[in-house]
């Protein structure tokens, strides 16, 4: 039996961790002393285990839930239903790596547009890349070291 600091600390979490996870239904302690205190057992401890690992591998707290009940009732699923979880959750990893991935080459667009010389962003190329609704923008500019000339599409490259 664990009290919810015990519990925090064995699982190493924070004491507000547990009282979150029980405001949004995931854990709940097992029983509660007559002075009132949350009491928790192997059990609870494995429960916020599960919950820790789902959620250090993605899953939101709605998905987590759902897992949850389904692992509490598990002849009453099949390994199909996990392992669909599991692909929708790869493929929204995959959509948002894209995403980022497309983020980053259009960042690095921009930086090597700009020299980044020490005179006022009245022409800074960035900004006037951000600004423009063409779709490409040729940006020429003089920052004192050297004249950049660079061409970026509506998507920054």
């Amino acid at each position: 039996m664990y009290r919810i600091g015990e519990l925090a600390d064995l699982c190493e979490v924070k004491a507000d961790t547990l009282r979150f996870y029980e405001k949004h239904g995931l854990l709940s302690p097992s029983s509660r002393t007559d002075s009132g205190y949350r009491v928790y057992t192997d059990a609870d401890a494995a429960r916020l285990r599960f919950i820790l690992r789902a959620k250090a591998v993605g899953f939101t707290l709605s998905e987590i839930s759902e897992l949850l009940s389904i692992d509490l009732d598990k002849s009453n699923w099949a390994c199909a239903d996990v392992k669909g979880m599991v692909d929708l959750k790869l493929a929204q990893v995959q959509a948002k790596i894209a995403e980022l991935l497309h983020f980053q080459t259009s960042l690095q667009s921009l930086s090597d547009a700009c020299c980044g010389g020490p005179r006022s962003a009245e022409h800074c190329s960035i900004l006037e890349a951000l600004e423009s609704s063409t779709e490409q923008v040729r940006v020429e500019h003089d920052h004192g070291a050297t004249d950049c000339t660079t061409t970026l599409d509506k998507s920054g490259n």
